[in-house]
């Protein structure tokens, strides 16, 4: 055991996606990555995370830009390190499950336009939402790298985590992520469950979490002395608050100890010093919130995740009832419970929070209940780690059958028909995976493209930036 700890601590840089998709909500555009690509290619990392989550969405809806091209172009400058991406499993990167041939398909084109490792994850961290990616990821031979939904709660004991890693191991991953997004892991735990992982799996261990709850860095610390094989960071300009912790400070920590990563910090502070000017106009001009750079303990003390919390204060908000924030706050883990428990991630986390709202303000629990909590309470979410409550389940869905299996099994393959339906805007393999995950989007953005290179007025062309809700 004590050799296996004994190594340089590897890095993922996640300065290209999850920093900025946490900070400045995915807004940097692919023109501002570019230049500092090869000084990134130079440091060293184990991988640099620049695709997926919510990149692919940004680039059409906000900033008319191919999410295709852009990951051609980072491949074309990455020459020495592995490209990462985050996928949502049989949701893929969009908000509904897609039929296998969709997920199959767009694993495969991702991987030949120059992904070498997908980290693969379902909100309610059901294996059978999973298989599909893996098994294509593999087929393709890209790195399949499957994460477990950290969260706290009477299912998630060491046993529970234990087991996952067994059957992602058995699945045919090629290393798992212990994802913790809400910032829910602490140090101590930390080195529990990495230490339990690594006596019960072969294959290597990564952590990811966030800095909202202010614990990450003295966590990464001691999943590292547990033997965690590599950590999450992002450049100083784009770290801390709801991003990762700072990959510079995480490298002078390891700095003359067997965990030494080697990189050198002069080009560290060159990089930094190139992303320092896009932190301060983000903060200019409001698009970085200096809310979001805090620590936020209330994370911490109610298990609610950091987005999730501005989210209820909002609800709360427009129903003039922000008084009764407390008493949201103390349904949250009984709707929580009542669902089957499952880890508070998107889309659960909204799920479970706005039927909270509702709970509260309508005076009787479920006397208003979401089209998503009867879709969860029906089984179409997945698996959960816990029985639902069968009074609830029974107030909200009456009679109507849950389904047991995938709800991706009753999806018929989509393929041709998502062909035929944006023939017309064809111009590339990759097009009819865009119009699959969002099709009014991808349409308004391949009308745009048309009129750039017919240099017509995009106004005519019908490609006014609508405000569609993320």
């Amino acid at each position: 055991m004590a050799e296996q700890v004994k190594k340089p601590i590897k890095i993922t840089e996640t300065i290209l996606r999850d920093a900025h998709q946490s900070l400045i909500a995915t807004k940097m555009t692919t023109q501002q990555m570019l230049p500092i690509v090869d000084k990134l290619d130079k440091v060293g990392y184990h991988s640099v995370e620049c695709w997926g989550g919510a990149t692919f969405d940004a680039c059409l809806r906000f900033l008319k830009e191919d999410p295709w091209e852009r990951l051609r172009k980072l491949r074309d400058g990455f020459k020495n390190t592995k490209l990462q991406m985050l996928f949502r499993g049989q949701n893929i990167l969009g908000y509904r499950p897609y039929a296998d041939d969709v997920v199959e398909y767009f694993v495969q084109k991702s991987v030949a336009n120059g992904i070498d490792i997908i980290r693969i994850f379902d909100c309610m961290n059901d294996i059978r939402n999973l298989q599909t990616a893996v098994n294509a990821a593999n087929k393709e031979k890209g790195h399949a790298q499957v994460a477990m939904s950290y969260t706290l709660g009477d299912a998630y004991t060491l046993e529970y985590w234990v087991e996952l890693a067994k059957r992602i191991e058995d699945m045919g991953a090629n290393s798992i992520c212990i994802k913790d997004m809400a910032g829910l892991l602490v140090p101590y735990k930390a080195t529990e469950l990495v230490t339990a992982l690594k006596e019960n799996v072969s294959i290597p261990i990564q952590l990811h979490t966030h800095y909202t709850s202010g614990v990450a860095s003295m966590t990464y610390l001691k999943a590292v002395e547990a033997g965690v094989d590599v950590i999450d960071t992002a450049m100083s300009p784009f770290a801390l608050g709801t991003s990762q912790p700072a990959t510079e400070v995480m490298v002078e920590t390891f700095r003359g100890t067997p965990y030494d990563t080697g990189f050198d910090q002069n080009l560290l502070a060159e990089i930094a010093d190139y992303f320092r000017p896009l932190r301060d106009e983000a903060l200019a001009s409001g698009l970085m919130n200096p809310k979001n750079l805090g620590v936020d303990i209330k994370t911490l003390l109610y298990q609610v995740p950091g987005g999730m919390l501005s989210n209820l204060t909002s609800q709360l908000k427009e129903q003039h009832a922000e008084d009764r924030f407390y008493d949201v706050l103390k349904e949250v883990p009984r709707v929580r419970k009542d669902l089957g428990e499952p880890p508070l991630v998107t889309p659960s986390s909204q799920i479970v929070g706005t039927q909270a709202v509702f709970n509260v303000l309508m005076g009787e629990r479920y006397k208003m209940v979401t089209k998503e909590t009867k879709a969860v309470l029906s089984g179409e979410y997945g698996a959960t780690a816990k029985p639902f409550n069968p009074e609830v389940q029974k107030k909200c869905i009456g009679d109507k059958q849950p389904i047991t299996c995938r709800l991706a099994d009753l999806i018929p393959d989509e393929l041709d028909t998502l062909r035929g339906e944006m023939a017309q805007w064809a111009e590339q393999d990759e097009d009819v995976l865009s119009y699959a995950l969002f099709p009014q989007v991808a349409v308004d953005f391949f009308k745009y493209r048309q009129a750039q290179e017919t240099k017509v007025d995009p106004a005519a062309a019908d490609t006014e930036n609508k405000a569609y809700p993320v």
